[in-house]
């Protein structure tokens, strides 16, 4: 992913709210699950880490992007931004490099 890709993405989810929030159970497979299929239906996703969350939220963003096939757009304090380009409903046109 681009600079300007990413840039534009940021763009887009600095409007939306987290449809996923992340509690003291931190990862289990059934947000896993969630997660991979709320990207396919949304592609851009946003996920609150709860304060008593006591785990990495770099590690936790990189986890998660690695089993849902994901890309970490940004972290910005609690908050962590996936981009997956869904196989079935594309809704978003990334800008050309």
């Amino acid at each position: 992913m681009t600079s300007k890709q990413r840039a534009y993405l940021k763009g887009l989810a600095m409007k939306m709210d987290s449809i996923y929030q992340i509690g003291k159970s931190a990862l289990t497979p059934e947000i896993t699950q969630g997660v991979a299929d709320a990207l396919e239906a949304r592609e851009l996703i946003k996920i609150t880490v709860l304060k008593n969350c006591d785990d990495d939220i770099n590690e936790m963003a990189n986890t998660i992007a690695e089993r849902t096939h994901s890309q970490v757009v940004q972290i910005i304090g609690k908050k962590i931004v996936l981009y997956r380009e869904s196989k079935t409903k594309k809704k978003i046109e990334l800008p050309k490099s």
